[in-house]
Formats: structure tokens, sequence, C-alpha cells
């Protein structure tokens, strides 16, 4: 395929369906197409949020994951509201659209379509009937877009303390697992009362964050903590669609899978001291939620037992 000489209806048939490779020369056709295309992924985006009932159903469905990886490319601003839309339908449906997208790359697009405007992630944020996983990812979306130099820290760190002091609800969920994430990962000096207070009124899932993780992040210090999420590409704009995207598991089925640990500790009824704020080592890496569960049953660790 001669990316100069693929006309649009061509494109977007190639990008609308699972054919089980990645079609590179049909995204790089559209990237070199910007303008053309622009509308026709912002329709596309539309059209599926509308009729994200039927589109749900339909598991080899993928134009809309092409649309939103290529309008954050673009940083496109008119894709923000319908983003925001995404972010805030059922979460059932939410979850059955997009899956694993919401927590690995949701709030990155969020921070690459924003424009540097809060309301849209803010409204994801707040709202106590959104999807917990997308609050928890717009949460993400606010560090990205300090590390990617579009807000201050001073400015995103205030917000998040907002939150801490009424802005989101007070029960135990996502959310307030992934503020703390969000907090550590701009570092957690001046929350410190906030972040503890959550954990004795039992606001945070205790095997997302822990004592530990805070106190793993205030020991690396501000400057250390703010270069180590900077290197993370869970923290990075959306730059490049082939690489992001063209990773994708189901575009690559022989691709090995890492082995699940085989063990796993049950501290459901062990209480976690307060913060010393002495320095901490941490001996093993955090399950991540997409991580395979610890238990070795083979699914993600969301589904599985953080479920």
């Amino acid at each position: 395929m001669k990316r100069e000489t693929v006309d649009i209806t061509t494109i977007l048939n190639e990008l609308e369906r699972l054919r089980g490779r990645f079609p590179r020369a049909a995204v790089e056709a559209a990237i070199a197409q910007q303008a053309t295309i622009t509308p026709e992924l912002l329709r596309v985006l539309e059209e599926t949020i509308n009729r994200a009932d039927m589109f749900a159903q339909d598991g080899e469905y993928l134009a809309h994951f092409y649309a939103l990886y290529l309008l954050a490319q673009f940083r496109e601003a008119r894709a923000y509201p319908l983003v925001v839309r995404l972010a805030l339908l059922p979460s059932k449906l939410l979850d059955d659209l997009c899956g694993d997208f919401i927590t690995e790359t949701l709030g990155r697009v969020l921070a690459s379509v924003c424009g540097g405007d809060l309301a849209g992630i803010q409204q994801v944020i707040e709202s106590a009937d959104a999807d917990e996983w997308a609050r928890s990812a717009a949460l993400a979306a606010l560090v990205t877009l300090v590390t990617a130099g579009v807000k201050s820290r001073e400015e995103i760190v205030a917000l998040l303390g907002s939150f801490y002091r009424g802005g989101i609800e007070r029960r135990e969920s996502a959310v307030w697992s992934g503020l703390v994430n969000a907090t550590c990962d701009l570092w957690p000096g001046e929350l410190l009362a906030e972040i503890e207070q959550a954990f004795q009124d039992g606001l945070i899932e205790w095997r997302s964050v822990t004592r530990e993780d805070v106190q793993f992040a205030l020991d690396r210090g501000l400057e250390g903590q703010l270069a180590a999420t900077a290197r993370s590409r869970h923290h990075q704009l959306i730059d490049d669609t082939v690489r992001d995207f063209g990773g994708w598991a189901c575009f690559q089925p022989q691709k090995a899978r890492r082995d699940a640990l085989t063990t796993k500790g049950d501290p459901s009824t062990t209480q976690q001291p307060p913060l010393n704020y002495a320095p901490l080592m941490k001996d093993t890496p955090k399950t991540g939620r997409n991580d395979p569960c610890p238990c070795g049953s083979g699914r993600k660790y969301k589904k599985c037992c953080l479920g």
C-alpha cells in the first residue's frame, strides 16, 4: 500500500476491524493526511459513543481505538469533549467497549487532547456515577500534564488537595487509590496528612496502594520522584500511534506472556502502621492493575483478585 495514493475511505476501512495484523501502512497514511482524515476520525468517535451498546458487543471493532490514538497524536482539541463523553459512559458499557484501554491509555489520551483545559478531566474525576477506573485515569491525566510541561506541579497538587478535602465522595474505591497514586507520582510531601486520613478512613484499596508506597515516593525526594514519573510510559502524551497501538497483544498473538507469580500473601487482616517518615526500601515490585494476577489464574490482576 503506497501511502500517498491511499484515499480516506480505504484507510477507514482498514482501520475499522481487527484483521490479525497491525495496519501500519494505513495508519501512516492517515497521519500523512491529518487535515483530511481528522473530521472522519471525529465522526467515528462520536458514532461509537452514540451507538456504544451495539459496538460494545462487537469484539473485532477497533475503529474507535484508532480514532482515539490518532486524534491524541494530532493534539486535536475537538476530540476532548468526545473523550470526556466516552469516559462518562456507564461502567459496564465502557468496560465492554474499551477494556484495558481505560487503565492503560485513557489518561494519556485525555492529557493529549485537552489543550491544557482541565474542565473535562475534572468533570470525569468528580462524577460520582462514572466508572471508577475512568476517574482514576483522569487523575493520571493530571500527572501527565505536569510531566509534559503543560501544567505546573503546584497547580495540579493544589487541585489534588481539593479532591481530598471534599472534591470527591468519601467512599472506598479505585478513585481514592488513583488519587493517592497521582499524589505520589508528583511527590506527596504537601498532602501527607490528607493521605493518612484517607488510609484511616478506609478509603484506599489496600492491594492498589499502601503506606509503604507513599513512604517510598516521599523518600525519593521531590526531584527524584518527578524524574521517575517522567520516565514512565503511563505519563507520556501520545506521540506515536504505530508504536503504542501496534504493540497491542491482539496484533501479536504469538507474543510470549510474562509468567504470573505463583505465591500470594493475604494481608487482609494486617493493620498498616501510620506513616512514620522513616526510609523504606521496596523488596519487590508492586503488582499493577493490568499485570498478570499473582494468584496464577492467567487473568489480569484488576479482573481477578483486585476486583
